[in-house]
């Protein structure tokens, strides 16, 4: 991805991932060079200490940060070891001063996060979605660093959001239509994308004064890899007790909603809504696993709840295993209820998957059921027979007469038979098979519920 200057950049005059010819292709003047380098390394530590967690982890992956005149101004790129690169005209650092190095390094850094978040080619190839995205960097990259857009030469550097607003506003009004607030139009990525699709003449990604025509250097697989790295070591410092972090990773995950399923699948396999306090409601996709994870940890109490070990997960997840519970608290054992509905249909590999799961969670016993009208012990792998009709009241009695209350109660099932409203419906987690009826969440308290889909 590269910052643009106003022009339609040339395209580069060497191969973006050979280091050495970078190096080589008439290099800069040594003190022209050692200065931009200064100006990196003192934008890079303040955004590390204050201004981005993002762009700070970002850039700590970049492991070559080289000056070159072989691109006119910076770029994040791929090399052909699947690491990336840094790159970086150093004439044009040193233009554009402290400040200006400080926005375009948050600019680019911010922009990789929204390729990946946005990851469908046909949203991304819209030229109208290309200057909202713009918009929207350009306005957290102002509300967050203070100050102006860069300047060369006393021109601004990139595209203003209130000149954009203020197009918008005048061709809306042209039509006789009527704009919305700007607070409004700037709230999210796609909120931009929506009121400037309204525009007669919306602006175009080649009208705009900062185009990314490198975004190609970056295959779609790097970009998930490394966003998906830098999302997840923010929200491991965020989980750590980061605020800085805990509010960026706020702020982005405000921004982006509206996304479409592709941006909530992202979010939801980080598991980072549970920074809101909340759990995802009842989706229609495939990461109902890390959802469970998430619910049932923040079913159990203050001091006597499950928890996501942080270190010992954070490793166990870059090695590619399932996420896993461990206890926090002076409570040796917790109790937990998963009850299969025999009458309806249980994809396949769900009763694998769940087995596995709490064999993993620390200090939990774990009561199995299958249940149509009545209740009967369960244990994983045995055969389930159906007969009569489904009846959730002979769970909810079960559950609620027995000597000690379970921690939480997990019921898989299509959902159809008559509601009941359990004693403690915090503690109830409703998993819908395909076709079946998502009630459960419609209550009042609504109880946590979600969709399954096969393993």
């Amino acid at each position: 991805m590269a910052f643009g200057d106003g022009r339609r950049m040339r395209a580069p005059v060497v191969e973006l991932g050979d280091r050495r010819a970078l190096e080589a292709w008439r290099p800069a003047d040594d003190g022209v060079v050692e200065a931009a380098r200064r100006l990196k390394e003192r934008a890079l530590l303040e955004m590390g200490m204050s201004h981005s967690a993002i762009a700070s982890w970002l850039y700590s992956k970049c492991h070559h940060q080289i000056p070159t005149t072989a691109l006119e101004t910076a770029a994040v790129v791929a090399s052909g070891d699947g690491a990336c690169l840094l790159l970086y005209n150093p004439e044009f650092f040193v233009a554009i001063g402290a400040e200006g190095v400080r926005f375009v390094l948050f600019h680019e850094a911010r922009h990789l996060v929204q390729r990946h978040l946005f990851a469908d080619a046909d949203l991304r190839s819209d030229p109208v979605f290309t200057v909202a995205c713009e918009v929207t960097v350009n306005h957290v990259a102002l509300m967050r660093l203070g100050g102006g857009l860069p300047e060369v030469d006393g021109r601004p550097v990139g595209i203003s959001p209130s000149k954009v607003y203020g197009g918008y506003v005048e061709d809306l009004r042209g039509q006789g239509l009527d704009p919305v607030r700007f607070e409004e139009w700037i709230e999210t990525d796609m909120s931009v994308y929506r009121e400037l699709r309204r525009m007669r003449r919306p602006p175009r990604a080649g009208d705009a004064v900062c185009v990314h025509v490198l975004v190609d250097v970056l295959d779609q697989e790097t970009v998930e890899r490394i966003g998906n790295d830098v999302l997840r070591s923010v929200l491991i410092a965020a989980r750590r007790g980061d605020r800085a972090a805990k509010e960026e990773l706020l702020e982005l995950l405000r921004r982006t909603e509206g996304g479409g399923e592709g941006v909530d699948r992202i979010w939801g396999d980080l598991g980072a809504h549970a920074l809101r306090g909340v759990t995802q409601s009842t989706r229609r996709v495939e990461w109902w696993q890390r959802w469970l994870v998430d619910v049932l940890a923040s079913k159990l109490r203050e001091g006597e709840r499950l928890v996501y070990p942080k270190k010992r997960g954070a490793v166990l997840a870059a090695l590619g295993h399932e996420p896993m519970l461990a206890r926090r608290g002076p409570e040796r054992v917790k109790t937990l209820v998963i009850a299969l509905d025999t009458s309806g249909s249980i994809p396949a590999g769900v009763v694998d998957w769940l087995s596995g799961l709490v064999g993993r969670i620390d200090g939990v016993e774990t009561e199995w059921l299958s249940f149509d009208a009545a209740v009967n012990p369960f244990r994983p792998g045995e055969p389930m027979y159906g007969g009569g009709g489904t009846d959730f009241g002979a769970i909810q009695r079960h559950v609620e007469t027995k000597d000690q209350s379970p921690d939480a109660v997990i019921v898989v099932t299509d959902g159809y038979a008559d509601p009941i409203r359990p004693a403690e419906p915090e503690k109830w987690i409703w998993l819908i098979t395909p076709g079946g009826d998502e009630w459960p969440e419609r209550r009042d308290p609504p109880m946590a519920c979600h969709r399954v889909r096969p393993a």
